[in-house]
């Protein structure tokens, strides 16, 4: 998340007990209290109707990721800014999956900060991934990217780049999914409804951690991962 996407005046709306005028504190600890019942309602609100929104998709998009990587397949994963780190848990997550799993190939592109930047400097931004997957790609792999927007142009450029050699592209985006929607280069779109980034990102994160849970069961590979009730 940056600057310009909280935007001028979203702290204050954020978090409204900050510009009280008063100073008692019991007042300021109950407004407090109350935002963050607000954004624990609204959180929880937003994740189960992402789950019964895409509840068949997740199981058909985690069958065919668990497909490529039964078959040798790697998944590398992108985005940028705080979806950067959460692709990096992704990719974390199938590397190191926990005791009694198996480890699997798995690439975060936002890693390597020598690669990053060479290419960010020397060709431009908005083929820093693109230019990974067309130097690490290969026809069986699995590529997945995260956006708030959907809007970021080097995760389009990736997903086209991705098409072109054969990857499983899987894109997870918010609001009403950008220009991810637009894209015929993407198999399996989520996108999380809700305009505030930071309820996005929280949806993401379960909805990536489902994915990589049910890959897991229909690799019969699931070790100790607690897969939730409701994803079953």
């Amino acid at each position: 998340m940056t600057a310009v996407e909280l935007g001028a005046g979203s702290v204050e709306s954020l978090y409204p007990f900050l510009s009280a005028e008063t100073n008692d504190v019991d007042t300021v600890l109950d407004e407090v209290r109350r935002s963050t019942q607000a954004k624990a309602r609204e959180i929880i609100r937003l994740r189960d109707e992402v789950r019964r929104r895409y509840r068949e998709e997740i199981v058909e998009c985690a069958a065919a990721m668990a497909d490529r990587l039964a078959s040798g397949g790697r998944l590398l994963a992108f985005g940028n800014g705080g979806s950067s780190t959460d692709a990096q848990d992704l990719a974390s997550l199938f590397m190191h999956p926990g005791q009694g799993a198996t480890a699997l190939p798995a690439i975060g592109l936002t890693s390597d900060v020598a690669v990053v930047t060479a290419l960010s400097n020397d060709v431009g931004f908005d083929v820093v991934f693109a230019r990974q997957i067309a130097a690490f790609g290969r026809g069986g792999d699995v590529a997945v990217g995260l956006s708030t927007s959907g809007n970021s142009a080097n995760l389009l450029g990736a997903f086209e780049e991705a098409a072109r050699r054969g990857l499983l592209a899987v894109g997870i985006a918010g609001d009403e999914g950008g220009k991810m929607a637009e894209s015929r280069h993407i198999d399996h779109l989520f996108v999380v409804p809700s305009t505030s980034v930071h309820r996005i990102q929280e949806a993401q994160t379960t909805l990536y951690h489902a994915l990589w849970e049910t890959t897991l069961l229909a690799l019969g590979t699931g070790g100790t991962a607690d897969v939730p009730r409701d994803s079953r």
